[in-house]
């Protein structure tokens, strides 16, 4: 089943979409001022230098830290979800699904539950929101599409506009398949999980809208590898294994002219967050962006756009069979990949039990 999700339907988000671009080239906005680029404001916090380079996106799903960090966009998971359920400020969210939805069933419960804190931070946010397909479903593309567009109805149901909304699935080859069948139907998509190349190069090929490379996990994998050889020192900024990972994808899409927006992800300091700078789109815990706004220290732009369209870099194509094979040649990213899923996954069935336990106790 395809339905024609074309039209958006306009209703219940409180504000409208907005998309910050550069104002012109070799150039920043700061406010209504059009400063070259390497002058920034005095005393401009490092969060609001780092607006004029990149779309800030806020890693959460913590309504009240949304609202005081003015993010774009916001992205969750389940992970973030079964955090915010389990403070008391958000409980009542869960409470209210279960109790007007009593007879649906839990895979219908739980797609509601994120929708509600979707719409909650669409609220707040002048962009885009993403929502997770359950991970369990990341080898099964038609139950993937089944479950995005079941997602993408309640949203619509809810007066969301489909241009608000990103579908988060993971960066497997099924479910790269399943967002190329979506992009089709005009439902967009973030593949998340993100850890190669390979995988950017696959989602690039699948007309997906958005990818999310994992800085900070791919920094932990080759920490961990390296153990005590580890030098934190000359591995820190430029040289980050996850910067320069972010970095070559960034440079291949741009390259080529791939529109697929790349939006770094999974930080675990703001020295990996500068280092991309320029950047599509960053995606930030709530305690990141907190140091971000703390400090005036100079940012400025790590990645250029223009100058990735001049590099020597030659084009790669894969089928299923090359896909699988180019992405078990990396261990990394493979075992990445592999515990991302299980992570979710686990996250998902806590979710289901505190929905079971809510349901019970109504």
């Amino acid at each position: 089943r395809a339905p024609p999700f074309k039209q958006p339907f306009s209703g219940c988000c409180r504000r409208g979409l907005r998309y910050v671009h550069a104002p012109l080239s070799g150039c920043q906005r700061s406010g209504n001022v059009i400063r070259p680029i390497g002058q920034s404001t005095p005393m401009t916090s490092k969060l609001e230098q780092l607006k004029q380079y990149t779309t800030v996106v806020a890693d959460t799903g913590d309504l009240d830290a949304i609202s005081r960090l003015k993010p774009v966009d916001a992205t969750t998971n389940p992970s973030l979800i079964l955090k915010a359920v389990q403070q008391p400020q958000y409980a009542p969210l869960l409470h209210e699904v279960v109790q007007r939805f009593a007879d649906a069933p839990l895979d219908d419960l739980m797609d509601r539950l994120l929708v509600r804190f979707g719409c909650e931070i669409l609220a707040v946010v002048p962009g885009r929101v993403s929502t997770e397909v359950d991970a369990r479903l990341s080898f099964d593309t038609n139950a993937t599409v089944t479950r995005a567009q079941r997602l993408i109805e309640l949203y619509q149901g809810a007066g969301v506009p489909i241009d608000r909304v990103l579908i988060k699935i993971a960066a497997t080859w099924e479910g790269i398949e399943a967002a190329r069948l979506l992009e089709q139907q005009g439902i967009h998509t973030n593949l998340t999980l993100l850890f190669s190349k390979v995988q950017a190069i696959a989602c690039a090929q699948a007309k997906v809208q958005l990818i999310s490379p994992f800085v900070g996990r791919i920094y932990d994998w080759f920490k961990k590898q390296a153990g005590s050889q580890w030098d934190e020192a000359a591995m820190a900024g430029a040289n980050d294994p996850g910067v320069r990972s972010v970095r070559e994808i960034f440079e291949y899409y741009k390259r080529f002219g791939i529109t697929t927006e790349v939006m770094g992800a999974s930080f675990r300091n703001v020295g990996q967050i500068v280092a991309l700078a320029g950047c599509d789109l960053l995606t930030i815990a709530p305690e990141l962006l907190a140091q971000l706004e703390a400090s005036t220290a100079p940012v400025l732009p790590a990645l250029d756009a223009q100058a990735a369209r001049q590099l020597d870099i030659a084009p790669v194509h894969y089928d299923e069979a090359s896909f699988r094979f180019a992405l078990n040649e990396d261990a990394m990213a493979t075992e990445k990949l592999a515990e991302g899923i299980r992570a979710f996954a686990v996250d998902t069935r806590k979710l289901e039990d505190l929905l079971r336990q809510a349901g019970a106790g109504a």
